[in-house]
């Protein structure tokens, strides 16, 4: 009995080690299976990640469903945007209506290329313009012009299209391209922006009926004068119906067009401009500008051609405007021109100097909110030349006076009519009645003051 009791003493730590051992060695397993779970969860957890990033959102939370701000008309149509580049698009149309004791419009009273050109209904310029941002270096502008003749057929025509920069050091601005010269005030404005039906007779006469653009480049200098003080000096080709005094085979007055061509830097046209702006107390500004063009024309080997002009525009705004209105402002501008016609013996017609001056005046006055009043008076003439005859309507006096009524329903639309009593030494006198919408998708570019 001692021995077998001794044998259990003996065995005991044996197995109490061995039971311990057994112990630990579950509780182990059992953190490894724990362990073996949370990993497994985190595995899900992973895979569940990774899907919800390439499944599409859930509909409620597509932006479609938060509704989007209202788009207003004075927000340009951007079309094309990469970066800080863009382009804006707009569409502006100018529809005329009206009548004139003169049957022939077209060819005797109204000789501006954007006028009513007949009885009852014309359409001269539906235009769409481009302006953008090129690059931190560059804006580029282009205006495409439709048109419907009296056949109604569609003329299209690339009216403007030119960079310029935006970067130039010491108050410098480059242009270049197809554009409408810095000559006057009127001259770099489309007809959406004149205050009447139609274009003055001094331009008509001196400019053509297209105004005076072409390819070439304009360099400006703002002055750093105690007030605005601009210069510029554009220089263009010189040639085709857009520049009417000069390489223009279709304007010699009578001489077989030599059709010069560019031969060297002395045909091309220079035109050069300088303008300064003042204000007058809080309440006016003034503005005057000198212009000039000289280049040759095509009546001769030699013949050339010089325009000159003046210009002034004063403007008047009460200290209590509303939206710009009430206004008056008062608009003028001078030309002279002397164009040197060659010898043509064909035509026995001798070389000869041929001069041709004029002016217009209009007064502005915006007397309520959206109504604007105007009246405009001008002049034509010329020296006698020997191809007189046969020039009476291009080259003899000419007095016009014209009334008229604007109503901007907003800044996107207008109705205008205007009455014109034209006198002329080919025509007599004759009496006009023109009514003139206009409409506006888009925002159009700003244009000069």
């Amino acid at each position: 009995m001692k021995i077998v009791l001794l044998c259990i003493l003996l065995a005991l730590p044996a197995g109490v080690s061995f039971a311990a051992e057994n112990s630990e060695l579950d509780a182990l397993k059992k953190q490894m299976l724990q362990m073996q779970q949370q990993m497994q969860q985190m595995q899900e957890k992973i895979q569940q990640l990774e899907a919800q990033k390439t499944a599409p959102p859930p509909a409620t939370a597509t932006p479609a469903l938060v509704p989007a701000a209202a788009w207003s008309p004075s927000q340009p149509i951007t079309v094309a945007r990469s970066g800080n580049a863009y382009m804006n698009i707009s569409f502006d149309a100018v529809v005329n209506a009206g009548w004139s004791t003169e049957p022939k419009v077209d060819s005797v009273l109204n000789l501006g290329d954007h006028d009513p050109s007949q009885r009852g209904f014309s359409l001269r310029n539906a235009e769409i313009s481009l302006d953008g941002a090129v690059d931190p270096y560059l804006k580029g502008f282009a205006n495409i012009v439709l048109k419907l003749d009296n056949n109604n057929e569609t003329e299209i025509e690339l009216e403007e299209v030119y960079g310029q920069t935006t970067s130039l050091p010491f108050n410098l601005q480059l242009k270049a391209g197809q554009f409408f010269a810095a000559f006057g005030r009127q001259n770099q404005q489309h007809p959406h922006a004149w205050a009447f039906v139609d274009q003055p007779l001094i331009m008509n006469r001196v400019l053509g009926g297209d105004g005076l653009r072409n390819l070439g480049a304009q360099l400006s200098w703002l002055a750093p004068t105690p007030w605005f003080t601009e210069a510029t000096l554009g220089v263009f080709n010189g040639g085709g119906g857009t520049t009417f005094s000069f390489r223009d085979t279709d304007n010699t007055y009578g001489r077989t067009p030599l059709d010069r061509g560019l031969r060297g830097p002395g045909d091309l046209l220079f035109v050069p401009r300088l303008a300064s702006s003042f204000d007058i107390g809080d309440t006016q500004t003034l503005i005057l500008g000198g212009s000039a063009a000289f280049g040759p024309n095509d009546s001769g080997t030699d013949a050339r051609t010089q325009i000159y002009g003046v210009d002034s525009y004063w403007k008047w705004k009460s200290p209590e405007a509303n939206a710009g209105f009430p206004f008056v402002s008062w608009q003028n501008e001078a030309m002279l021109r002397r164009y040197d016609a060659g010898a043509d013996p064909t035509a026995s017609l001798p070389a000869e100097t041929l001069k041709d001056w004029g002016f217009y005046s209009q007064v502005l006055w915006g007397y309520s909110l959206g109504w604007v009043a105007g009246l405009r008076g001008e002049f034509v003439s010329g020296n006698h030349g020997a191809n007189d005859v046969n020039d009476a309507l291009l080259r003899g006096d000419r007095f016009r006076l014209s009334p008229d009524l604007t109503w901007y329903l907003t800044e996107f639309s207008k109705l205008r009519l205007q009455y014109n009593y034209d006198h002329g030494q080919a025509f007599g006198d004759a009496h006009s009645v023109w009514l003139q919408l206009e409409f506006l998708l888009g925002a159009h570019a700003a244009h000069k003051f």
